[in-house]
């Protein structure tokens, strides 16, 4: 299903088999027109998904993995590699093995846009295991686990590539990071299929969904469709207001309190009592406990041992469905979202 490289008319890499360079092969023509070099962002806003309940059908569509991590640009020159956060933060030094890896691609400049991602044993992304490989919410730990999903090329050699349509920047990036590709930095491949069948495959195989692109369009920063995602599982942030205590599980969290934005005010959705680990609930407990209050941030009807706690962390929260009364249904805890990742509230309309 996995497409190959193409092979387009008018190579524009230059010859085919020849590596990718950066300098000039050979003097250049006095005769020929000076070529203007595009300054090199600091910082790139990034294209978000769009999310759609089914996959959009056409042939001006391409489909990928959807990877459940941290989205990162990885910002390459020729004395230096900085890795952004979505958010805009640098978290160079917490991705070493990315890093050293994108010291190594064959290229002086350019800017690459992807996921930060730790793949399980049957090679899915796993959100939750990345988080303890970073050390948690918060966590400054370095994570040497983690890889680079690359899926666009915004900048390179010089020139800028957002107004150029996705088409063309895939070539590019197929050449930079080869399909085969095993390393720390690898390709986020496209896969030629009918978008309900991918969707159907993925979620027999537990991913998350998938991704689908408009090959025809610029790169635009913000959620304006030309990318869409479809998920197999609902999966959202939502704030915690507080636990129920429980002796019997990890970390004495029976069950986490949610809460959702609506307008300007944060209303209760339910809670989730599974999906945590010893070390995920202790670390969870941890922090909870550093932000405890007396009276409940939302109303959350009655609750027995229950303890609230400002409302300044952020859950990611996989979920099947919603109750008529706007509370969650089959929710499953995943892990906490960092701000730096752009930890959004999901909000009712």
């Amino acid at each position: 299903m996995t497409k190959p490289p193409r092979t387009p008319s008018k190579p524009l890499l230059g010859d085919v088999d020849a590596p990718i360079r950066s300098k000039a092969r050979r003097r250049r023509d006095p005769a020929q027109p000076q070529l203007l070099l595009d300054p090199m962002p600091a910082r790139i806003e990034p294209c978000l998904a769009l999310l759609k309940p089914r996959p959009p059908k056409g042939p001006q569509w391409t489909y990928e993995v959807k990877w459940d991590g941290y989205r990162l640009a990885l910002h390459i020159e020729p004395t230096s590699v900085r890795i952004l956060t979505r958010g805009g933060h640098d978290w160079t030094e917490r991705f070493p093995a990315i890093l050293a890896e994108a010291r190594r691609l064959p290229v002086s400049t350019a800017i690459l846009d992807g996921e930060a991602v730790v793949l399980d044993a049957q090679g899915r992304s796993d959100f939750g295991m990345l988080q303890q490989s970073l050390g948690g919410r918060g966590g400054k730990r370095s994570s040497r686990d983690a890889i680079f999903m690359a899926f666009d090329l915004l900048y390179f050699d010089g020139h800028d590539l957002t107004g150029t349509e996705l088409s063309s920047r895939r070539h590019l990036l197929e050449g930079l990071v080869p399909p085969d590709r095993e390393e720390a930095i690898r390709l986020s491949e496209e896969i030629e299929a009918d978008g309900e069948q991918l969707l159907r495959i993925a979620c027999e195989h537990d991913l998350e969904g998938i991704i689908a692109k408009r090959m025809d369009t610029p790169y635009r920063s913000g959620r304006l469709g030309d990318w869409v995602k479809i998920k197999c599982v609902q999966s959202d942030g939502f704030v915690i207001v507080g636990y129920e205590k429980s002796a019997a599980s990890f970390g004495g969290i029976g069950r986490l309190l949610l809460a959702a934005r609506k307008g300007k005010e944060l209303i209760y959705v339910g809670g989730v009592g599974t999906g945590f680990n010893e070390r995920s609930a202790s670390e969870l407990r941890e922090q909870m406990d550093e932000l405890i209050i007396g009276k409940p941030a939302v109303d959350t009807g009655r609750k027995r041992d229950a303890v609230f706690v400002r409302p300044k962390l952020v859950a990611e929260i996989e979920y099947r469905a919603w109750t008529h009364d706007r509370k969650l249904r089959h929710a499953s805890y995943k892990g906490l979202r960092e701000a730096a990742d752009g930890a959004e509230i999901y909000a009712f309309e």
